[in-house]
């Protein structure tokens, strides 16, 4: 979707403001990463979507979902810093079919947290997400790893609460890999419901930017290609709002 799509942090910030999201393409992508750092060890980082733990929360929505959970705090001198493990918690208001408790994931792993290429996707959304809101001092940041499977007769729901907002101010959502997968089409929404375009990640670092507190977002489902083999879609989210001090 050639709309929204982004070719330079310039046009990536005016798609922001007066759209509320954009889509990036890996070359992009991978010319914004560079100023806050590099993906060294992006073939470690990627190989961890392997060690994900099953989200037990998702009942009977079906256990298609894997994934691993991090927290950083980022503050006005551009530190970051990882938090104590601590629950994922969203209001109803944001997710009425998980919101209203504590979820407790599997910790994303301290060499992965610690790596090149987390360090530098961090880096960059506290620059670039600093710029489109310079007022705000302190950032909680929260990672998540997911893995979403399918399989045969069972598409897997990457938005199983479906069209929504994750109550935060900023989201980033990078595509890691998507494997033996159709679909998983990103919707992007006004509040009311009116659709304001969509665009499909599939290759690795395609990206989503999106303001949350302007618009909402889903995925539709994904199924096999080969429904013989297996099929999966990985993607890190990474979520920035804003602490009031």
């Amino acid at each position: 979707m050639t709309d929204h799509q982004a070719s330079s942090p310039e046009t990536l910030q005016t798609l922001i403001r007066q759209d509320g999201f954009a889509f990036v393409t890996p070359e992009t992508m991978r010319c914004l990463l560079a100023p806050a750092g590099n993906l060294a060890d992006w073939a470690a980082f990627a190989a961890s979507w392997e060690q994900l733990g099953p989200d037990t929360y998702l009942a009977a929505k079906g256990r298609h979902r894997r994934r691993r959970h991090a927290v950083f705090s980022a503050g006005p001198a551009g530190e970051l810093k990882r938090q104590p493990h601590q629950p994922h918690y969203q209001s109803l208001d944001y997710n009425n079919l998980q919101g209203g408790i504590e979820r407790w994931f599997e910790p994303v792993l301290p060499a992965i947290a610690d790596g090149a290429s987390m360090q530098c996707i961090l880096h960059f959304c506290r620059d670039f997400f600093g710029t489109l809101a310079p007022a705000v001092r302190q950032w909680h940041v929260e990672v998540h790893q997911f893995r979403i499977e399918a399989r045969i007769g069972e598409a897997g729901e990457p938005t199983p609460e479906g069209v929504h907002r994750d109550g935060v101010d900023y989201v980033l959502v990078l595509l890691i890999d998507r494997i033996n997968i159709e679909s998983g089409t990103t919707s992007i929404h006004t509040p009311d419901g009116e659709l304001l375009g969509s665009f499909t990640l599939t290759h690795p670092l395609d990206a989503a930017l999106v303001d949350d507190a302007r618009v909402c977002h889903g995925v539709t489902a994904v199924t096999p290609h080969d429904p013989t083999q297996p099929a999966h879609r990985d993607v890190l989210v990474v979520t920035f709002r804003a602490v009031e001090s």
